[in-house]
Formats: C-alpha cells, sequence, structure tokens
C-alpha cells in the first residue's frame, strides 16, 4: 500500500486538504487573528466546501462543528479511496467511520506537535517575531500552553510545558495510530 502511487496522491492532497480544514478549526478555536493573510488563505481554501455546511450545520457552544464535519467527511472520502483501492472495498461501514474519527484526531496531534516545535523554537531563535506566520503559531499554541502551565508552571524563566505536551501527543498518537489507514 505505501509504494501504490494512488496511495501517495490521496495521502498527499487529502492530507494537505485535512490539514487546512482543520487549522481553520484550530485557528477558530483560538480565536486567532482573523485579517492575518495566513488565516485569510486558509478561510478561503474551505470556504467553498464549508460555506453550503454552515447553512445546515450549526455552531455548538462556539466550537465550529461544521469544519470538523468536513474535516471528517476528507477524511472517510480518504480511507474510501484506499479501502477501494486496497481491499476491494470490503472494510465494513463502522470500521470506516472509525478509522476516520482516528485519522482526524490524528492528523490534530500531529499539527499541535508541529506548532509546538515551531513555537519552542521561535521562542529561542526570534522571541518576539511579528511575522503572520509565527503570530499564527503562538496564537495556536497558546491554548493549550496555558492548560499545561497549570500542570507544570514555569520555573524561574524555564518553562517545561512542552515536554509535557509532547509526551501527551506521543502517548495520544500511540494509542490513535492503530485505527489510523490513510
Amino acid at each position: 500500500m505505501g509504494n501504490d502511487p494512488i496511495y501517495l496522491i490521496v495521502n498527499i492532497i487529502g492530507g494537505t486538504y485535512l490539514s487546512i480544514v482543520l487549522l481553520r478549526f484550530l485557528l477558530q478555536m483560538a480565536r486567532a487573528d482573523y485579517y492575518n493573510p495566513i488565516s485569510q488563505a486558509i478561510v478561503k481554501a474551505t470556504q467553498p466546501l464549508l460555506a453550503p455546511m454552515r447553512r445546515a450545520v450549526p455552531s455548538i457552544r462556539g466550537l465550529d462543528t461544521s469544519s470538523l464535519l468536513l474535516a471528517l467527511a476528507v477524511e472517510v472520502v480518504m480511507v474510501l479511496i484506499i479501502d477501494f483501492r486496497a481491499y476491494g472495498g470490503s472494510l465494513p461501514a463502522t470500521y470506516v467511520v472509525l478509522c476516520s474519527l482516528a485519522g482526524v484526531v490524528y492528523s490534530l496531534l500531529r499539527i499541535y506537535f508541529w506548532a509546538i516545535l515551531i513555537s519552542v523554537i521561535l521562542s529561542w531563535v526570534a522571541p518576539n517575531a511579528d511575522h503572520p506566520g509565527a503570530r499564527l503559531v503562538m496564537q495556536i499554541t497558546e491554548p493549550v500552553y496555558r492548560l499545561s502551565r497549570k500542570v507544570i508552571p514555569p520555573l524561574g524563566g524555564l518553562d517545561l510545558s512542552p515536554i509535557l505536551i509532547f509526551l501527551v501527543i506521543q502517548l495520544a498518537q500511540g494509542q490513535v495510530q492503530r485505527f489510523v489507514i490513510v
């Protein structure tokens, strides 16, 4: 399956769009700057599919459920393509949904892993960076840092919260990875 060009194409195109949709969800969850040029690009990339969904799917307690449903739908399509290509369409529907949910969670964890890593590097290299990308990374990671700092408060000038976050992400990815097909 790893050498199959269809698998590679589905993984690259579908995974990229899935990441963009999940980034939109995370940006809204973190209440990141909407007028940031990167935020605007993400909104423009997801708007054609999200606009009709927003009319039918309401937000729940400020949670952008339509973005989550679109992410799940993208992952279901990816899993179904791989299922038909690799297994002849023999996977049960419940397993397809379970694998899709696991794929979305795994992708969210992967986004947070890279965002935390980038924020750690930025804190060393350019602590007061004013680049739009740096600001978005900081805005996305700040809620996770805040939660982590409740468990491990900063020790003087040393913040150990990224270590806890990386540990939790690795443990969660290990549990979820068993169900990930794409």
